[in-house]
């Protein structure tokens, strides 16, 4: 090939000496017979003229043959997949990876993440079946002899039901408090493990849980707080509209409303900015406060994204439990009804019910914790560029076979690629 000033000095091979050989061409054949036609080069088809690209500026030019389209087999190969070594691929997730890190999660461990929520569930609902047993044995003998209440029993048995009812939510909700703040830390250190394809037994997640539960309670009691307080504000709003405005009942229904809409859209704007605020407690080691204003930073940029997920997985969650939960706390509204009056109705009332509401919750915790932590994952790999950190070490990880604890420090904000 010729740049048009007359043909340089051939080497031994058969190149230039002064310039070198187009980019991923061959050599010219030695065996070529005198006069043979010259063969094209790669990238332009057999038997069509040779073509060159246009000079780019004075001086002497290269000519390299075109490459209009990188063909499979000539140097093209598509880019390889993300590395997996657990739960979820080392790379920002989508929701279909989110949703299905968060099943094998659970089906990689399910001794220690359902039997741990099946324990928090069952503490949970207890308090709230026994309430409604009681309540509905009430109901029950009333409605099989209204006549045989008297006017003073009626009303002991209205308070007693009341006391039943209210107190046995109450007792849940402390229940609660407890019980699933000390799951969600404990589950989100079984998570962070699993992300490198390691499983942690529940006592070993527990010995490296138990020294953030402070910092867990307090961020579970500062959510109570944000939440508590306008709602108390609202109530005793509307109580005092309800006794200074004449307007009557139909103004304050509306005020009502139009309160609760208020305060159903500042829970969901907090809950969402403050979703990762115990992950970040149990994985990065922070205290309350700065978990919170961790998870704000977090979530700032993308929060339709995370607010999206988190109210789809409410959504999904609340069917799945409810489709369990359904036929057996049915089974026990019915059996407590048309069987009051019998001890043994009223125990088999509260267990079915129980049972139900166990079964939701069973499901409904370990989910939950596991999309919270698996977002909180995403968002760091998005904004810090914190899958190279997972990558690298999943890397050495499997150079050495096994994953090991120090896998555990990788969380500490310290280790992200970039701030």
């Amino acid at each position: 090939m010729s740049d048009g000033h007359g043909p340089p000095p051939e080497t031994p091979s058969g190149w230039s000496a002064e310039q070198p050989p187009p980019y991923s061409a061959p050599p010219a054949s030695p065996w070529t017979a005198p006069g043979a036609p010259q063969q094209a080069p790669y990238g332009q088809p057999y038997g069509e003229p040779l073509q060159q690209h246009q000079p780019l500026g004075p001086g002497p030019q290269t000519p390299y043959p075109p490459h209009p389209h990188p063909q499979p087999g000539y140097g093209y190969a598509p880019p390889p997949p993300a590395l997996r070594p657990g739960i979820i691929p080392l790379r920002p997730l989508g929701l279909g990876d989110i949703l299905d890190g968060t099943i094998k999660l659970i089906r990689s461990n399910p001794k220690a993440v359902l039997g741990l929520s099946a324990v928090a569930a069952l503490l949970a609902s207890v308090p709230v079946a026994v309430g409604q047993a009681f309540v509905l044995d009430t109901m029950g003998g009333a409605f099989d002899d209204p006549e045989s209440l008297s006017t003073t029993s009626d009303e002991l048995t209205g308070v007693y039901g009341v006391a039943a009812q209210y107190g046995g939510t109450l007792v849940s909700y402390v229940v609660q408090f407890v019980v699933v703040t000390l799951l969600t830390g404990v589950l989100t250190r079984i998570l962070g493990r699993a992300v490198f394809g390691g499983s942690i037994t529940a006592g070993e997640a527990w010995q490296l849980v138990k020294g953030r539960v402070p910092a867990l309670f307090g961020v579970v009691g500062l959510m109570a707080v944000i939440m508590l307080v306008p709602l108390v504000v609202i109530v005793l709003l509307i109580v005092v509209i309800a006794m200074n405005v004449s307007g009557g009942a139909g103004v304050v229904l509306g005020l009502t409303l139009l309160f609760m809409v208020a305060y159903f859209a500042y829970y969901l704007f907090f809950t969402t900015r403050f979703a990762f605020a115990s992950p970040i407690v149990v994985l990065e080691g922070r205290g309350a406060i700065e978990a919170m204003r961790r998870s704000w930073q977090l979530v700032t940029g993308d929060f339709w994204r995370v607010f999206g997920i988190l109210l789809l997985t409410s959504i999904l969650v609340g069917l799945v439990a409810g489709i369990l939960s359904v036929p057996f706390t049915l089974a026990g509204t019915l059996f407590g009804m048309f069987g009051a009056g019998s001890m043994a109705t009223t125990v088999v009332s509260a267990v079915l019910i129980a049972i139900g509401g166990t079964l939701g919750s069973m499901l409904t915790y370990p989910f939950q914790a596991g999309v919270a932590g698996l977002l909180y994952a995403d968002r760091r790999m998005r904004s810090e560029a914190f899958d190279l950190v997972l990558q690298t070490a999943a890397i050495e990880q499997q150079r050495q076979g096994w994953v090991h604890a120090s896998a555990d420090e990788l969380w500490h904000p310290s280790n992200s690629a970039r701030p």
